[in-house]
């Protein structure tokens, strides 16, 4: 399919308050016969390229030097295929290198789920969107929690796949080996649908249904406001039993785990996670940002500064400890152990917080984040719940490597359960 065989061609609107960048409808006017995803409307974020569009990725001078796009990335064209329409492009952080959905240049989306607070990023304008009921879906990317973070933040369901389950070809990268493709909707069953479509099935083929194992990482819990891990523990607690219908009546659950001393914890897990991707940003974005000299907004300058001068011994290092964590999670989990852990530690700030604030609750974040980005396993958030005069907090749900299609089931059965 091509832009130029869609409805309607695309018409840039910046509004700096709005999910999107673009509004546009983009149709395949020959889709698969019975397309699965047939009446679903799709954001898509402004880092995946659409034929005949610039690719923006959160920053005015990355549009300026770059071209419109000749190709639709491969997740566009998949989701096309199944009968969905692409709506617009949304905004996101400065090349996706931030977790709160504050663009120095472009201002911050809007949360409808919690209005004068920000809607978490980098995949901000998608998670505003499908908030506000302008999308059905929404595409984004999570490389350090930029599917997961604004799913909390927004009351919505959303997914970090196995890394690599998803196509990214067409997809502007941060840090490679850290990057996946993501998305966000309202309703646990369509979160599912659409992963049946962009999941790769070649690397769950042959796998027989999980009978999952309960565990809680009463740790990772620490990491979250007095609140908000009371809230998620209510939830949980009063709906116990028939939670435990949905994991396999054989294996008592829950049983708790400590995370903390897997493969070095979270303190080093956020630290390798900072030093490995602050390279891999470098590597992969470092000769651009060399020949423009961009303008960066706060904090985001801050990390290309020291990107530029991580040291190898500190690289090396961090290798090191990444495959201590990916093994020891990896034995933890076995093939049919499911993590509970909160998504955030708390609900979304409002958008005047302080330096000071975003500072400490990044760190926070990337503690609770970071563990899904280090081992490449599949991460689903479940909206749990709203701290009373703050906002929405998420439950994830941390699985296998390429156990996506079971977590899939697994959440859409909890939020049942959960969100009746």
């Amino acid at each position: 399919m091509s832009s130029s065989a869609a409805s309607s061609s695309p018409t840039p609107t910046p509004t700096p308050t709005s999910s999107f960048t673009e509004r546009l409808r983009v149709v395949d006017p020959h889709p698969q016969e019975r397309p699965p995803l047939h009446t679903v409307t799709v954001a898509v974020k402004d880092i995946m390229d659409m034929e005949g569009c610039t690719t923006g990725f959160g920053h005015p001078l990355w549009r300026l030097t770059h071209e419109p796009a000749t190709t639709n990335a491969a997740v566009v064209q998949t989701l096309l295929g199944c009968g969905a329409s692409i709506v617009g492009r949304t905004h996101m952080d400065e090349l996706a290198w931030s977790l709160f959905g504050e663009n120095h240049h472009f201002g911050t989306p809007p949360n409808p789920a919690a209005p004068g607070a920000v809607p978490g990023g980098s995949s901000s304008g998608s998670a505003s969107a499908v908030a506000a009921g302008e999308a059905d879906v929404g595409i984004g990317t999570d490389t350090g929690g930029s599917v997961r973070v604004p799913a909390s933040w927004c009351g919505l369901f959303g997914i970090r796949p196995s890394h690599g389950r998803v196509s990214l070809q067409g997809a502007r990268a941060l840090a490679p080996s850290f990057d996946t493709c993501g998305w966000l909707t309202r309703d646990a069953g369509l979160l599912r649908r659409v992963g049946r479509e962009l999941l790769d099935p070649r690397a769950a083929a042959g796998l027989p249904r999980r009978e999952w194992r309960w565990l809680v990482a009463a740790d990772a819990f620490d990491l979250a406001d007095a609140e908000t891990a009371e809230l998620i523990f209510e939830a949980v607690s009063s709906r116990r039993e028939d939670l435990a219908r949905v994991f396999s009546p054989s294996k008592a659950p829950p049983q708790e785990v400590a995370l903390d001393h897997l493969g070095g914890g979270f303190d080093k897990w956020f630290e390798t996670f900072r030093v490995l991707q602050s390279r891999e940003v470098w590597e992969t974005l470092g000769p651009w940002v060399e020949e423009h000299d961009p303008e960066f907004g706060p904090g985001v300058k801050e990390r290309f500064e020291y990107a530029r001068v991580v040291p190898d011994s500190d690289v090396a290092a961090g290798n090191r400890m990444r495959e201590g964590a990916r093994r020891a999670l990896t034995e933890l989990l076995g093939e049919d152990g499911v993590v509970m852990l909160p998504t955030t530690p708390g609900p979304p700030p409002r958008r005047v917080s302080s330096p000071e604030v975003v500072t400490d609750l990044r760190a926070r974040l990337l503690r609770l984040t970071s563990i899904a980005g280090l081992t490449g396993l599949p991460q689903v958030s479940v909206p749990v719940g709203r701290v009373r005069g703050k906002g929405p907090v998420g439950l994830s749900l941390l699985g296998p490597p390429d156990s996506d299609e079971d977590l899939l089931e697994l959440a859409e059965s909890l939020a049942e359960i959960l969100l009746p």
